[in-house]
């Protein structure tokens, strides 16, 4: 993974704010977008490039996109080769502002082939799947960028958004500071209540389908087994051998927990449950939020959501 500017130096170079102005703040995605509003409050005006239900991995930016960045004095992003579009953006858009990674100090969890898919025997359709993998991952890079998926890391964002708005806006500090320190408790109870509600599933009602492979971090956080047909993006192609070990699996195991996610295309998780016979538990929210309407509209909610799902689906199964 490349190594990223030390926080503390990227920050001394953010021009401050203004107490009568609010700050602006561009974020590359929904998630981000809602805790800069949650911990900035009315001192800051927050706008994202992939909004709710997009999806990050295949967006395509806009000539807006381009204007809104060319002006904005700070931009918040994932990291972790989440965001590959933005490099792109970045230098046509000719933003001179100040660029965060949100994820800094996160300890990354690998992509391997391996993970998430249905066993496979050394064949033919195996060195196909073992080559399609080393070009997932050098397209995409070698760690999975869905680290919000933890909320012991969705932590680790909070205090970096934190830092992030208190080094650029003094004047507002010490809301900044005070509306961190209460988000931050409430990812922390969140989480606590989370591992107690799945710490009581038997060891074989702990495993779940999914569209693609986003919910690593909160399988390795939490417990689960995430099993997905597609690859660590949603761009993946997926081979006709890939959904026929995937439905050889869950006729193997009996798994009857499947879920479909808000961003990704829902056709091939609907005929893996005809032909399984099993049944769609929703929607997860994977890489985006919901529209404001929807259950997911903040990252606490969302969060709270697919636990909820996940947890009566896993009891019932």
């Amino acid at each position: 993974m490349a190594a990223t500017s030390g926080l503390v130096l990227i920050l001394a170079t953010a021009g401050p704010g203004s107490a009568q102005d609010r700050l602006a703040v561009i974020t590359s995605f929904s998630i981000l977008g809602d805790m800069v509003g949650q911990i900035g409050g009315d001192a800051v005006t927050v706008s994202s490039l992939v909004g709710p239900n997009g999806d990050a991995h295949v967006y395509e930016p806009t000539p807006a996109d381009a204007r809104a960045l060319a002006g904005a004095p700070l931009l918040i992003t994932n990291g972790l080769d989440f965001e590959a579009w933005l490099p792109r953006l970045v230098e046509a858009s000719g933003f001179a502002g100040t660029e965060i990674v949100a994820s800094q100090g996160v300890t990354p969890r690998r992509w391997t082939e391996e993970e998430g898919h249905a066993d496979e025997d050394h064949d033919d359709d195996h060195e196909e799947a073992h080559d399609a993998a080393h070009e997932e991952e050098h397209l995409h890079g070698e760690y999975d960028p869905h680290a919000w998926q933890d909320l012991s890391n969705g932590v680790i964002y909070a205090r970096n958004i934190m830092d992030t708005l208190v080094a650029a806006d003094p004047a507002h500090a010490d809301q900044y500071r005070e509306r961190g320190a209460a988000y931050i408790a409430a990812l922390e109870a969140l989480d606590a209540e989370i591992r107690a509600e799945i710490a009581g599933l038997p060891d074989d009602r702990r495993t779940v389908v999914t569209n693609h492979e986003a919910f690593g971090y909160f399988g390795d956080a939490y417990g689960i087994r995430f099993v997905a047909p597609e690859g660590l993006s949603t761009d993946a192609e997926v081979s006709a051998a890939d959904i026929a070990r995937i439905i050889q699996q869950i006729r193997r195991e009996n798994i009857k927990a499947v879920f479909v996610e808000n961003v990704t295309d829902n056709r091939l998780i609907e005929q893996i449950s005809r032909e399984t016979d099993s049944t769609v538990g929703g929607t997860l929210y994977s890489d985006s939020l919901s529209k404001p309407d929807g259950p997911g509209a903040t990252y606490l909610d969302m969060f709270r959501h697919n636990a909820t799902a996940l947890l009566s689906s896993l009891k019932a199964s």
